[in-house]
C-alpha cells in the first residue's frame, strides 16, 4: 500500500492530466467554429472515467505481484495480461456513456465505423497503458526502495542496540570481578576494611542496577558510580592515592556513555597506583569546550609504552577508528574489556563526533581524554 501522501499526489496529478486534456479538446473544438462545448468535455470525461476505472481494476488485481518489482520482466508480464482488457473494455464503456448522454440531450453521437473505432482507440489505449504502467512501476519501485532502506536502517539500529547492550553488560561482571578481587586481598589482613569495602561495593552495585540496560546516562549518575568506585579503591590504597575532582556542575544533565569513566580510573589504579610506592595524584575533570563536553582522567605517575614528544599524544585515535591504538593497549595492558570496549561504544553511539585520546604527560603521568557532543 502506497503512503497516503503519495496516493493524494498521484490523484492530483491524474486530475490535472485530464483537466489539461479537456482544455485542449475544448480549444480545438472552438477553433473549428463549434459552440456545443459540452461535447468535447463529454468525450474527454468519458475517456477519463473509463481509463480511471480500468486502471483501478488493474491495480487492485495486480497488487499481489508487487513482490516481483525486483524482477521487472516478471512484474511487467503480470501487468501485460491486462492490456487485452483495455482493448475490449474501453470502447464499449466510454462510447456507451457518450451515446447515453447524447441520447438524453436528444442528439445522436456519430463516429467512424466500429472496426475503425476499435482499432484507433485500442492503439491509443496501448500507448496509454504503456505510459501509466511504466509510471506505476517507477512509483512502486521508489517506495519499495525507500521501505527497504528503512528496513535496513531499523535492522542496523537493532544491531547497534544489541551490540551496545552486550558491551554495557560486559562491563558489569568485569567491574564486579575486579572489585571482589580487591576485597578478597583484604579479607585475611584487615577484616574491618574489607567489610567497609563490601558496603561500598553494595552501594556501587545498586547504581549499576539502576542503569542496567541503558546505553547512556546523565553525567550526574555516571559520577555517582565513579565516586563509589573511587571510594572503594581509595579504601584499599588509602595512603597511596589522592583524587581531585574538577566537575562543572552545569554539565550534570549531559548524557554520557554509561560506565565510560570507570574503566579509565580502573586502569590508573591497576597500572599506576598498584605499582608505585609513593602517593599518586589523580585528577578527574569534566568541562565544556564549545559544543563538546570533555572528560579527563589523569595521574602524575603513569607512562605509555610508545610516545612521541613529551606532552603529546602517544597515540590518538578517533572513536570510529577500526584499529586499536597500541599505546592505549599498552596502558590498558590488554584491557580489551576496558579501553577497547569504550572505543567501540563511542563509535556506535557518536561515530566521528566523539574522540578518545591517551596523552603522555611530562615528566610523568598519563591523561585519558574523551570528547563527546554536549547533549542533555
Amino acid at each position: 500500500m502506497l503512503p497516503k501522501r503519495t496516493q493524494i499526489t498521484i490523484a492530483v496529478a491524474w486530475a490535472l492530466f485530464w483537466l489539461l486534456m479537456n482544455v485542449t479538446a475544448v480549444q480545438e473544438y472552438l477553433r473549428e467554429s463549434h459552440h456545443d462545448v459540452w461535447k468535447p468535455i463529454l468525450w474527454e470525461s468519458s475517456s477519463a472515467l473509463t481509463g480511471t476505472v480500468l486502471l483501478l481494476l488493474q491495480r487492485r488485481f495486480t497488487r499481489k505481484y508487487d513482490h516481483l518489482l525486483g524482477s521487472p520482466a516478471r512484474w511487467f508480464a503480470r501487468q501485460l495480461v491486462w492490456l487485452p482488457v483495455y482493448w475490449v473494455g474501453f470502447v464499449p464503456m466510454a462510447f456507451g456513456l457518450r451515446h447515453a448522454i447524447y441520447g438524453l440531450a436528444g442528439q445522436v453521437y456519430t463516429h467512424t465505423p466500429w472496426p475503425e473505432t476499435f482499432l484507433y482507440e485500442d492503439i491509443k489505449m496501448t500507448v496509454y497503458f504503456s505510459i501509466f504502467t511504466t509510471i506505476m512501476f517507477g512509483v512502486l519501485s521508489y517506495h519499495a526502495m525507500q521501505n527497504e532502506k528503512l528496513r535496513v536502517e531499523r535492522a542496523n539500529a537493532a544491531m547497534r542496540e544489541a551490540q551496545l547492550l552486550t558491551l554495557t553488560q560486559q562491563m558489569q561482571p568485569h567491574f564486579l570481578f575486579n572489585a571482589l578481587n580487591t576485597i578478597s586481598s583484604l579479607m585475611h589482613s584487615d577484616v574491618a576494611r574489607a567489610d567497609a569495602m563490601l558496603i561500598q561495593l553494595a552501594d556501587v552495585l545498586r547504581v549499576t542496577l539502576d542503569v542496567s540496560g541503558q546505553h547512556s546516562v546523565s553525567l550526574e549518575v555516571e559520577l555517582r558510580l565513579l565516586r563509589g568506585y573511587a571510594a572503594l579503591m581509595s579504601e584499599r590504597f588509602s595512603d597511596r592515592v589522592r583524587i581531585d575532582w574538577r566537575v562543572d556542575e552545569a554539565l550534570l544533565a549531559t548524557r554520557v556513555p554509561v560506565m565510560s569513566m570507570q574503566p579509565l580510573l580502573e586502569n590508573i589504579f591497576k597500572h599506576t597506583v598498584e605499582k608505585r610506592r609513593q602517593a599518586t595524584a589523580i585528577t578527574i575533570a569534566v568541562q565544556r569546550e564549545g559544543d563538546d563536553v570533555v572528560l579527563r582522567l589523569e595521574d602524575d605517575g603513569g607512562t605509555l609504552a610508545t610516545t612521541t614528544a613529551a606532552g603529546q599524544p602517544g597515540k590518538a585515535a578517533r572513536a570510529g577508528a577500526s584499529d586499536t591504538a597500541p599505546a592505549a593497549d599498552a596502558t590498558a595492558k590488554g584491557g580489551g574489556i576496558g579501553v577497547r570496549n569504550l572505543r567501540e561504544r563511542l563509535s556506535s553511539l557518536y561515530g566521528e563526533r566523539a574522540s578518545f585520546e591517551l596523552i603522555q604527560l611530562s615528566p610523568a603521568g598519563v591523561r585519558a581524554e574523551m570528547r563527546l557532543p554536549c547533549v542533555s
